[in-house]
């Protein structure tokens, strides 16, 4: 694998939509603006921002287990833009599992957080995007989401 770019997201507090013992605490994140930067699959720079209007929804399951789904949307300094939609997991050791379903932030450095993105690229120069596989590292912080764009090399 080989490291693409770092995508950092602002995120608003987790609008929490409901949560019983079954199923688990369901959120919806809010991701509001966001920086791109690093290099495409030729090595060109690529910078961009994050739009407004991405969501990120959430499961906690009640075993601590958080699904992920995450869709928004970026434009590259260029004017080209793309659509991510970022499925993963994120969970913690077992003696943190009641913090998070209690909503409560943990160090970052605790969670196992991978992500597998797919890509929707409006343009000739971005369709590499759609034609490879990525894995993402993620980094969750109290108002922003590092998220590391690892290409899959065939």
């Amino acid at each position: 694998m080989k490291k693409l770019f770092t995508i950092s997201v602002s995120v608003e507090k987790p609008i929490v939509v409901g949560q019983d013992g079954i199923n688990g605490r369901r959120q919806i994140v809010p991701i509001t603006a966001g920086k791109l930067k690093g290099i495409d699959i030729n090595g060109n720079q690529m910078y961009g921002e994050v739009l407004p209007g991405g969501v990120d929804n959430q499961v906690i399951r009640p075993n601590g287990v958080c699904e992920v789904r995450a869709r928004y949307a970026v434009r590259l300094d260029s004017g080209e833009g793309f659509y991510i939609d970022n499925k993963g997991i994120r969970t913690v050791p077992d003696a943190y599992i009641e913090q998070v379903l209690n909503g409560e932030f943990i160090d970052p450095d605790l969670y196992y957080f991978v992500t597998t993105p797919t890509f929707e690229a409006y343009t000739p120069n971005l369709k590499w995007l759609e034609k490879h596989v990525f894995v993402c590292k993620a980094k969750r912080e109290p108002d922003v989401v590092h998220i590391h764009y690892y290409v899959v090399e065939g």
